[in-house]
């Protein structure tokens, strides 16, 4: 059996949503002869993250680890899963139906495309929907170096991080997730980027929560001192691998 691993960071302040999490994967169908697991990341003590999920689902696969910010929890989730893909889900976000059949079939597919991301949408206290604000590209293969290109123009990427499926031999060649206080994904997407082709899905696949206690509303998220050094540290970082990879890499 083929597996994909969902992993997902959680903190108390957020493991209220991770049913509607659950509920989203429980729509999934997946393709013949695959399966997945869900890896949860407790960020730090207290989290208590299996009252809020079945005891006897044993595709759920919790643990904990020192508070380290989502980015280190994704990465220890990371540490301890066993798929040959690792799809990222948010404890506060919720996949659409299909989103894993899609992101397997473009990987099992186009052996030269090492990840994936989808539309997005976001997802209102209210339960309604509106369209996320990012500039989608046009569904297909996004040619290695066009998410840099459009990150340096821009200074935000234009496919959602969230959304990312990727390649297991990519994701440990990179380390997992940049240990940063926001925008590790950002960080791993460009680092991908800088390796291989991705493709751009066009269907949604994610549902991303608005809500005020997420990490992109914080005051620092967007300005300031900390931003400049995170936005200089994942330059630095996504120039470095685009260099040793043109180097090396033929």
């Amino acid at each position: 059996m083929n597996v994909v691993s969902i992993v997902t960071p959680v903190h108390s302040g957020a493991v209220r949503f991770l049913p509607d999490a659950y509920a989203s994967l429980l729509c999934q169908d997946l393709p013949a002869g695959w399966s997945w697991e869900w890896c949860v990341q407790e960020d730090g003590s207290d989290v208590r993250a299996q009252s809020y999920l079945p005891a006897d689902d044993p595709r759920i696969r919790i643990s904990s680890s020192r508070a380290g910010g989502p980015h280190v929890a994704r990465t220890m989730a990371f540490a301890r899963s066993r798929g040959a893909y690792l799809k990222t889900l948010d404890s506060d976000d919720q996949l659409t139906p299909g989103t894993l059949a899609r992101d397997i079939a473009v990987l099992e597919e186009h052996a030269s495309v090492g990840w994936t991301t989808s539309r997005v949408v976001d997802l209102l206290e209210d339960g309604s929907t509106v369209s996320f604000e990012f500039s989608d590209p046009q569904p297909g293969r996004l040619p290695k170096g066009s998410a840099f290109a459009f990150w340096t123009e821009h200074r935000r990427p234009q496919v959602h991080p969230a959304t990312l499926c990727v390649r297991r031999s990519l994701l440990a060649l990179l380390g997992g997730w940049m240990a940063l206080p926001a925008s590790g994904d950002t960080g791993l997407l460009l680092g991908l980027d800088a390796l291989a082709d991705g493709w751009f899905i066009g269907d949604t696949g994610l549902a991303y929560r608005k809500h005020d206690g997420q990490i992109t509303a914080h005051p620092h998220h967007r300005s300031g001192e900390e931003w400049e050094a995170r936005m200089s540290l994942i330059r630095e970082h996504a120039e470095a691998i685009r260099a040793w990879a043109d180097t090396h890499g033929r």
